[in-house]
């Protein structure tokens, strides 16, 4: 890995408080799939608006509520240029992508959906692009249909061209799966979905950090993110839908915010994106997020993505040496663009007691099912454990893993 490429992680790795200080002079963090760590500068953004500009939005004349209202609609602004979204009235602030998933299900899925269409997903998603589909499938009387995974593990896409039919109202695919780590062909996807009238739902968690995403280069109809793992705070994320889709369906929640007018028998709703955000919002949160993600573009997502995929491949080397250990998902080899992380499971050892003792020497893995429970049972296994990557991840850190990996293993057998 050439000095440009190393830069970027000794560079940033100065901005976060976690990685800098006595106190965790040796942690080695390998988790950043479930939640990334946050630079000072969202720290300092979060600290700013409470400390000195903390008001409610919207509602107020005074100069605070204006002051509050002009920073959390900034963040508005970002989001939908992140994305490159052209309209900001388009991106709805969520609690997380689990509150932006069951949005659609419960408010475009209960105006769409009729008895026997189709809702189409794959093995591979993540809980909170599974449950809400069951449940509103049940509900509406719809086929949920799973696509399968290939040898590879990868997604199936002969078998996604087999089940699309004109009974799929809406294909909901994660971008890049957080235990596979495969990136998924979301413009061939969204290409012949909606040539069957389809619309697309994509689950962006795992992607939007690591990689420019651009909602009209995809074609999709819908995307997911989530603030926490975008060097952000938790409790705030977004749904991005389109504007005429959005216009047409009904809120999701009712209360103040979200209203035009209230009678005593009924009411009307407010502009887009009001409509969606009922309640007081997590208004620091998304001002926090804002500052996340113009803290990534100032790295660059392309720079970013460089590295990752320089880092992810040295990872699987060093993984691929120990014996006994395999690894879950496309190797980089086969797919250069997959995602920063390393899902494995050794046979005979629990993936909680290799995370356990890796714990013990400040490595910080992730173990169990990742919320992936269907994957897991079709490659017949309880857990796995994962190490995932970001910009501030670097070779030395992937070489300490790998040599406590042996070590554990090594003693472990021993004592089984």
């Amino acid at each position: 890995m050439n000095n440009l490429v190393k830069n970027i992680a000794e560079k940033s790795r100065n901005d976060f408080p976690l990685f800098n200080g006595d106190i965790n002079k040796n942690l080695i963090y390998l988790d950043h799939a479930a939640t990334s760590q946050k630079p000072k500068q969202v720290i300092d953004s979060l600290k700013k608006y409470y400390s000195f500009q903390n008001a409610n939005v919207h509602r107020g004349a005074h100069q605070l509520s204006a002051l509050a209202t002009e920073k959390f609609e900034n963040s508005r602004k970002l989001t939908a240029n992140f994305i490159n979204s052209k309209n900001e009235k388009e991106i709805i602030f969520t609690r997380n992508a689990t509150e932006a998933i069951n949005l659609v299900a419960y408010t475009w899925g209960n105006y769409e959906l009729q008895e026997n269409d189709e809702i189409l997903i794959s093995l591979m998603e993540h809980h909170s692009n599974i449950v809400p589909w069951q449940l509103i499938a049940k509900a509406k009387k719809c086929k949920l249909i799973y696509i399968n995974i290939d040898k590879n593990g990868e997604l199936d896409f002969d078998d996604f061209k087999k089940k699309l039919s004109d009974k799929t109202k809406i294909v909901s695919l994660v971008h890049v799966s957080n235990t596979l780590g495969c990136c998924n062909p979301i413009e061939e996807i969204s290409s012949l979905a909606h040539q069957k009238g389809s619309l697309v739902l994509l689950d962006a968690c795992q992607s939007l950090a690591h990689k420019q995403v651009d909602i009209k280069k995809l074609g999709i109809d819908f995307l997911a993110g989530s603030s926490h793992k975008l060097c952000g705070p938790t409790g705030i994320g977004f749904l991005w839908g389109r504007e005429e889709i959005l216009k047409k369906i009904p809120p999701f929640l009712g209360g103040g915010e979200m209203i035009n007018e209230v009678f005593k028998d009924n009411s009307t709703w407010a502009e887009l994106p009001h409509k969606f955000e009922a309640g007081t919002p997590a208004i620091g949160e998304a001002i926090g997020m804002g500052t996340a993600l113009q803290y990534l573009q100032s790295i660059g997502l392309n720079e970013i993505h460089n590295y990752e995929k320089e880092l992810t491949k040295y990872l699987f080397e060093k993984l691929e040496e120990i014996d006994d250990l395999k690894i879950l998902g496309p190797s980089p080899l086969i797919q250069p663009d997959r995602g920063p992380l390393a899902t494995f499971y050794i046979k005979g050892i629990h993936s909680n007691d290799v995370a356990e003792l890796l714990d013990n020497s400040n490595i910080y893995i992730r173990s169990g099912h990742h919320c992936c429970q269907p994957l897991h049972r079709f490659y017949g296994i309880k857990s796995t454990a994962r190490a995932s990557l970001s910009f501030t991840s670097t070779p030395s850190e992937i070489d300490s893993l790998a040599e406590e990996l042996k070590s554990v293993i090594s003693f472990l057998k021993k004592n089984s």
